[in-house]
C-alpha cells in the first residue's frame, strides 16, 4: 500500500516530526509505499528517513500558511492525484484545514493524527475547526491516549472512527543501572517554555534544596524562557543547585546518569519525555496534568501532584529523593511498563489501522 504522510515541515525537530518520522520509516520497512510531504520546504528532513521513502514539498519557503490556503490545497490535491496513495496521514490537526478539502472526492483513507490535548489550541484559532472538520470528515482521527479520545468523542460530531494509539519510545528499553551509580540528580527535559511549567519547578526546588542540599536539579532543552529561568534560579537563591544543560544530541546519557525524572508541565498531549524515562526505568514525580501522565505512568508507582501545586510537587520530590529502596522498587515497574510502548508494539496498531478496509471506519 501507498501511504503519505503530510506535514508542516519536516527539516523542524520537533516531536511530531520526530515520531512521524519513526511511524513512517518502519511502514517502509514493513513493506509499504511511503511519502513524506511537506506544506513548505522539508527537503532536508531533521530526522533520518528510510532510503524507500520519497519526499515532497508543497512550497520551497516558509510562508503565511492561511494566506496561501487555496493554492496549498490545489497542490495538495494535485499531489495526491499523482501519488495516487491509499492512505493519507495528516501529522497534525490543524492540517484538516487543508487535507478535507483536498480529498473530497477522492478514494482514500484520511487520518488525521492529533498530537496534542483536546482542550488546548496552543494559541491557534482555527484549530477547533480543524478537529470539527476532522471528526466529520476523515475516516479515522488518531489520538495518543484514552482520556483525549473521549475528550474527542464528547466534543465532536462526526463519522470519523476515533481511536488510540499511543506514541512510541524512541528508545529501546535499557538495562536497569544499579542505584548506587547513579548522580545525586533529578532530571527534567524539554522545550524551555511556558506550557512545561519550568518556572513551576523552579519555585518547587527552592524547598527542596535545603533539604537535600547534596541534590541537583538538572534541565535539558533549549527555548524561549531560557534567559529568564536562569534568571529566576538566581533570584530564589538556588543557581548553585540548578543546571540548565541546553539542547543535547545525547539525552539518553542524562537518563542514565539521574536518580529519578519530574515532569512539572502545565499541559501536556502526551508526554514523550515519559516514555522515555519509563524506557531508563527511572521512578518520576508528575503533575497529574492533562493528558498524558496519568495514563503513561499507570502500575508504575510514579508519584502524581495535582497540577500546578508547588508545594506537593516539592515534598513528593523530598520523599522520593530519601527514599533509596523506593526509587528502586518505581524504576523495576517503569521498566515493566516500558515495554507497551516499544516500536514493535505501536507499529503493529498503525498497519492494522492503515491496512484495513476504510469503509470499515465509517
Amino acid at each position: 500500500m501507498k501511504i503519505v504522510f503530510l506535514g508542516g515541515n519536516f527539516d523542524h525537530s520537533g516531536g511530531t516530526e520526530r515520531v512521524a518520522t519513526i511511524i513512517a520509516n518502519q511502514l517502509a520497512e514493513a513493506g509499504h509505499e511511503v511519502v513524506v510531504a511537506s506544506l513548505s520546504r522539508g527537503q532536508k528532513p531533521f530526522f533520518p528517513l528510510h532510503q524507500s521513502i520519497i519526499i515532497k514539498s508543497l512550497f520551497e519557503n516558509e510562508g503565511r500558511t492561511l494566506r496561501r490556503a487555496p493554492l496549498l490545497v490545489y497542490r495538495l490535491r494535485k499531489l495526491l492525484k499523482a501519488e495516487q496513495p491509499d492512505a493519507l496521514v495528516a501529522v497534525e490537526s490543524m492540517l484538516a484545514l487543508f487535507t478535507v478539502p483536498a480529498t473530497s472526492g477522492l478514494k482514500l483513507k484520511h487520518i488525521c493524527w492529533e498530537h496534542f490535548n483536546f482542550k488546548s489550541d496552543l494559541g491557534k484559532k482555527g484549530r477547533n475547526l480543524a478537529r470539527q472538520l476532522a471528526a466529520k470528515y476523515c475516516d479515522v482521527v488518531v489520538t495518543l491516549t484514552e482520556r483525549d479520545r473521549e475528550y474527542w468523542r464528547k466534543g465532536t460530531k462526526g463519522r470519523a472512527e476515533i481511536v488510540t494509539i499511543p506514541n512510541p519510545s524512541p528508545f529501546p528499553v535499557q538495562p536497569i543501572d544499579d542505584i548506587a551509580t547513579k548522580q545525586n540528580v533529578v532530571l527534567a527535559v524539554g522545550r524551555l517554555a511556558p506550557q512545561k511549567g519550568f518556572d513551576l519547578l523552579l519555585r518547587a526546588w527552592q524547598g527542596v534544596f535545603p533539604r537535600v542540599p547534596d541534590w541537583t536539579l538538572r534541565i535539558v532543552g533549549e527555548g524561549e524562557q531560557r534567559d529568564v529561568l536562569s534568571k529566576m534560579a538566581t533570584d530564589l537563591g538556588i543557581d548553585q543547585a540548578v543546571e540548565f544543560v541546553g539542547q543535547t544530541s545525547d539525552v539518553g546519557k542524562y537518563y542514565r546518569q539521574a536518580s529519578l525524572f519530574c515532569l512539572s508541565s502545565r499541559f501536556e498531549g502526551f508526554p514523550m519525555v515519559l516514555l522515555e524515562t519509563l524506557s531508563f526505568g527511572l521512578p518520576v514525580v508528575s503533575f497529574d496534568c492533562d493528558t498524558g501522565p496519568a495514563e503513561v505512568l499507570a502500575g508504575t508507582g510514579a508519584i502524581l501532584v495535582p497540577e500546578g501545586k508547588v508545594d506537593d510537587l516539592g515534598e513528593a520530590l523530598v520523599n522520593l529523593i530519601k527514599s533509596p529502596k523506593e526509587r528502586q522498587r518505581i524504576a523495576a515497574r517503569s521498566h515493566e511498563k516500558a515495554q507497551q510502548y516499544q516500536i514493535n508494539r505501536v507499529i503493529n496498531d498503525w498497519i492494522k489501522l492503515i491496512e484495513r478496509d476504510a469503509t470499515s471506519t465509517k
